[in-house]
């Protein structure tokens, strides 16, 4: 990312702990947007600003839920999702995940700092992304 791409960018774009927000993902492209950022964007009624490193557990919860974020749907320019893969989530998907046990890992610098509105931060802290820890399953 060029220097002159960060100046465009909203102000108002922070993470949960108010600092800059950074990159969620880019392979593949996330956001809203789908420019890397888990942005709060006027129009996103699914408010996908929450950075999640996503899990298969979690894949086949949401595909179970009505939302198939694994198959591709070259329509859409969506490639499909796998374990490992960094992606803004809806805050209410998490949410509902995280009541069921099966909440993928967050990347709290590339988190919005919107989501607090939603999530306390000492719950989103229980499940921040550890690379050291993460051992992403298949899903076969």
């Amino acid at each position: 990312m060029s220097t002159d791409d960060r100046d465009d960018r909203d102000p108002g774009d922070r993470n949960v702990f108010g600092g800059e927000l950074v990159p969620c993902g880019d392979d593949p492209v996330t956001g809203y947007l789908r420019d890397g950022y888990c942005r709060d964007v006027d129009g996103d009624v699914g408010e996908h600003t929450l950075c999640a490193v996503v899990t298969a557990e979690f894949l086949r919860y949401s595909r179970d839920r009505g939302n198939d974020l694994i198959t591709p749907r070259p329509e859409f320019d969506f490639p499909g999702l796998e374990p490992g893969d960094r992606w803004c989530l809806c805050v209410g998907r998490w949410t509902e995940a995280a009541e069921a046990g099966v909440a993928p890992p967050v990347v709290l610098e590339a988190t919005n700092e919107s989501v607090l509105r939603a999530v306390d931060a000492d719950r989103l802290r229980e499940h921040e992304f550890d690379p050291e820890a993460f051992e992403p399953e298949s899903l076969d």
